[in-house]
């Protein structure tokens, strides 16, 4: 079996949010505000492939040349980030993901250039590592790669989460990822060897319109036993631009929200990411929205 062959690798997934803990069987790094990215690298050609497998780096040429980097060909798992003040910006990240002029694209690419963080190695040369235990993965990905501006290895700590997370909250970061030491790697699924610890809980929703004013707001839906319904709103983080991705529909609703202002309704095939505050209540707490998942949709 060569992976890359048909270049169709489905990354591992987290499978739950925990609270942050300290255990000498795990190792912990930071959770990147990116694009979950597999990259297949070897002479003279890059490949970025997302989670459902689309093609990136036509939108991120500045990663052309990052196969450069590597002593052998290689298939790594990792994230695409682009900084903004020193940190990961999703959003500046979502709106290159979904550009499609080349002009754009350029000054994107110029003015805030991506990067690609690796974090797995799944194949070196014609050695596929999935059953490789993590650490020894870890340590064949660290002797790889030359590090640059553009592509770079994930650094992880062993056994202290609670301080690795207590210094994602101080500085305002996403969050951690915990993984398990003897883990070996499982394409698309989820397992309890990945656990990420966040500052905020994070989900998924189908945007179904949106209210128009000095501040927009997006209306969420989320499929519940097949059907759509209501999930809440949110306003903080949404901007008048992110409104021309979304088309005009009618309400996709099972449970049409009660609220004051006009609805704007949209055909339910758009995805986003919104940030809140964990609570057992229904209603999203603090929400907060992060952008258009390209990923998803």
């Amino acid at each position: 079996m060569d992976l890359f062959a048909e270049k169709n690798v489905s990354p591992m997934l987290i499978a739950e949010m925990k609270e942050a803990f300290d255990d000498p069987g795990w190792i912990y790094e930071l959770k990147l505000d990116g694009c979950r990215c597999v990259a297949y690298l070897e002479e003279g050609k890059v490949t970025l492939r997302n989670k459902r497998n689309m093609e990136l780096l036509p939108r991120f040429p500045e990663l052309t040349q990052i196969h450069k980097q590597t002593k052998k060909r290689c298939i790594l798992d990792g994230e695409l980030v682009v900084l903004s003040g020193g940190k990961p910006d999703f959003y500046e990240l979502q709106k290159r993901t979904l550009m499609s002029d080349r002009f754009k694209i350029e000054l994107g690419a110029a003015k805030l250039p991506a990067s690609f963080i690796a974090y797995d190695c799944l194949q070196v040369g014609t050695r596929i590592l999935l059953d490789v235990p993590l650490l020894e993965r870890k340590d064949i990905l660290a002797d790889l790669i030359a590090e640059n501006d553009r592509f770079a290895v994930s650094r992880y700590i062993p056994e202290k989460g609670i301080d690795l997370f207590q210094m994602t909250v101080i500085q305002e970061l996403e969050g951690v990822v915990a993984k398990r030491k003897g883990s070996l790697y499982h394409m698309g699924k989820r397992t309890k060897d990945w656990i990420k610890f966040k500052r905020m809980a994070d989900e998924d929703f189908v945007v179904c319109g949106y209210v128009l004013g000095k501040m927009p707001s997006l209306i969420l839906g989320e499929f519940v036993n097949g059907e759509l319904k209501y999930a809440g709103t949110v306003t903080m983080g949404v901007r008048q631009e992110d409104l021309k991705y979304l088309k005009k529909g009618v309400c996709p609703l099972k449970d049409r929200p009660k609220e004051k202002a006009e609805i704007v309704w949209c055909i339910p095939e758009m995805v986003c990411t919104v940030e809140y505050m964990p609570n057992t209540k229904d209603a999203l707490r603090q929400p907060v929205y992060k952008g258009i998942r390209s990923d998803v949709f």
